[in-house]
Formats: C-alpha cells, sequence, structure tokens
C-alpha cells in the first residue's frame, strides 16, 4: 500500500525554523519523484519545491526559494523540507505528494494534477 504521512508542523513565530517530514512507504524514490504543496485557506494548492533522484534536481518556487531546503534520505525513505525565516504569509497545511514522471532538475515545478498520491498534510502557523 502506497502511504506518504507529514509530520513536523506547529506553531512557530515569524522569522523562526520548522523542519517538515515525509515518510514514504509502498514505493522507492527510484521510481517516483516528491514534492511538497502548501495551501492556505481559501487559496489555491501549490507547489513550493520537489526532489527527484532520477536526475538528481530540486526545484523551489520564487516564494520559497533561499528560505527553504529540500533533502531526502533514501535510506529512511523520508523526504524533509527545511523551512528557515518563516513569514505569516508561510501560514498554510503543508503537504507531499509524489509523482512517478517528474524530474525536477529540468526547471519545471510539480503540478496539483501531475502527482499520483498524497499525504493528508501538516498544518504551519506562523505568527506575528
Amino acid at each position: 500500500e502506497v502511504q506518504l504521512v507529514e509530520s513536523g508542523g506547529g506553531l512557530v513565530q515569524a522569522g523562526g525554523s520548522l523542519r517538515l517530514s515525509c515518510a514514504a512507504s509502498g514505493f522507492s524514490f527510484d521510481d517516483y519523484a516528491i514534492a511538497w504543496f502548501r495551501q492556505a485557506p481559501g487559496k489555491e494548492r501549490e507547489g513550493i519545491s520537489g526532489i527527484s533522484k532520477s536526475d538528481g534536481g530540486t526545484y523551489y518556487a520564487d516564494s520559497v526559494k533561499g528560505r527553504f531546503t529540500i533533502s531526502s534520505d533514501n535510506a529512511k525513505n523520508t523526504v524533509y523540507l527545511q523551512m528557515n525565516s518563516l513569514k505569516p504569509e508561510d501560514t498554510a497545511v503543508y503537504y507531499c505528494a509524489a509523482e512517478r514522471t517528474a524530474g525536477y532538475g529540468l526547471g519545471y515545478p510539480p503540478t496539483y494534477y501531475g502527482m499520483d498520491y498524497w499525504g493528508k498534510g501538516t498544518l504551519v502557523t506562523v505568527s506575528s
């Protein structure tokens, strides 16, 4: 059974940091790329980062570039999102998702309908 489980969300003050984790089971990172999305109330779900073992590539949306870092631990089948210099506008539910064909080193962003599997999300709240 394919499963993605996010953890690490919580409440943090502006300027602080959090590290999110996405634990994957039922598939290999050799076959799927992993992306992070976020969705605030009343707004569309946006792809903010991705990592693909196939080409060793990473992707960052302009809104998080320079502040967030995506990484993976293949032995643990886990992807992380280190979030630094957090802003109130980063407040959202954060989701990890898996996509079979992605190669984020090519510069193409993760898209909602391109993902094959989704986690249930973890809430990040950044206070001002």
